[in-house]
């Protein structure tokens, strides 16, 4: 396979450049990183489609990877229940190395192929189950241990990678390859690669949320109040659906727990 990845700059003498000059050079790098997911949308679809159907099954979504790979899953499964209110177990990130790794490196993580699923039977992963594995080289041992062996056992497994005809790939019964060419510092796969597989796992999460009802017109319905803003977000939802004050629309939200619940509290009172 071409590990673009891994292939030299488009810039060179970067340790010579102004201030203005790397941030600009890296500006012009990221510009291009939306073209190349675009690119890949056909794959995005597949994956998400097929997710969701196991998902409204009562399937999970687990993301595996080490490195950058593995903390932008982590933060993705992280911030689905605070943002669409289901359960902590619904998306689970797991990271090689464990949750050390998310803060400090841990050496070697990443080459242990049977490491993965052993992580994932912590968690009881069965065939009702989605597994995306996520690594900007598509050859993490991590990963792809973890993918074969749970395809093995009927898990529908699916990847984000940023280079094409990977194993990490082949294993994957929906493969997402984006493919945003050379880094700005040579092989710094956190920057372009690491953005686009952000991108990515925002459009999976976000639209598996949508599909499975937790998005109602274009508003977070179900998010947990958490803080004072959250808190605020939520009355001003209810008060503009139901076109009540304010303060009626707090009052609703104190009671009920919810947005959702407070306006279908709300939509059944007399008026």
């Amino acid at each position: 396979m071409d590990r673009v990845t891994e292939h030299e700059s488009n810039y060179n003498h970067i340790d010579e450049m102004s201030v203005m000059e790397v941030l600009q050079g890296i500006n012009n790098e990221d510009k291009t990183v939306a073209f190349a997911v675009e690119k890949s949308l056909p794959q995005i679809e597949k994956l998400t489609t097929a997710v969701a159907e196991r998902m409204k099954k009562g399937g999970r979504l687990f993301y595996i990877g080490a490195g950058t790979s593995g903390r932008l899953g982590v933060v993705d499964a992280s911030e689905c229940p605070p943002t669409y209110g289901v359960p902590f177990d619904w998306v689970v990130g797991i990271i090689a190395g464990g949750d050390t790794a998310i803060r400090k490196a841990v050496e070697f993580a990443e080459d242990d192929a049977e490491q993965a699923w052993k992580d994932l039977q912590e968690f009881n992963i069965n065939e009702k189950d989605c597994l995306v594995g996520l690594a900007a080289s598509g050859t993490t041992p991590y990963v792809i241990g973890g993918l074969n062996t749970a395809r093995k056992m009927g898990v529908l497994t699916g990847c984000i990678v940023c280079n094409t005809g990977g194993p990490i790939a082949a294993e994957s019964d929906f493969p997402v390859e984006v493919v945003v060419g050379p880094e700005f510092i040579t092989g710094s796969t956190r920057m372009k690669s690491g953005t686009a597989q952000k991108l990515v796992l925002n459009m999976l999460s976000t639209t598996v949320m949508v599909q499975l009802g937790r998005v109602v017109g274009n508003k977070m319905v179900d998010m947990q109040l958490t803080n004072h803003k959250l808190v605020d977000r939520g009355v001003q939802m209810v008060a503009n659906e139901l076109k009540i004050q304010y303060t009626e629309a707090a009052d609703l939200l104190t009671q009920y727990g919810s947005v959702r619940k407070a306006v279908a509290a709300g939509q059944k009172q007399p008026h």
